[in-house]
């Protein structure tokens, strides 16, 4: 008997669904979003952004942590 193929779910685009045009490093509850427990930014293959939307929210994020609106990414072993 063959194994069922795994279909991928298609990501949803947080971005569109928050109707959100411009990203903000001011906006850091929709910046955690994008953040790990450990403080990383999400891929794009994880969040669902397009490449342009994904620079934005880097950007926004780095701009965040110099302001200390979010934390750094935590440190490992």
């Amino acid at each position: 008997m063959p194994k069922p193929e795994r279909v991928p779910r298609k990501r949803v685009n947080l971005l569109r669904r928050e109707g959100v045009e411009l990203v903000d490093w001011k906006d850091a509850a929709l910046l955690r979003k994008f953040l790990s427990d450990r403080g990383k930014i999400r891929s794009r293959r994880v969040t669902g952004l397009t490449p342009q939307q994904q620079r934005q929210v880097a950007t926004a994020v780095k701009n965040a942590r110099e302001m200390a609106l979010l934390p750094y990414p935590a440190k490992g072993r």
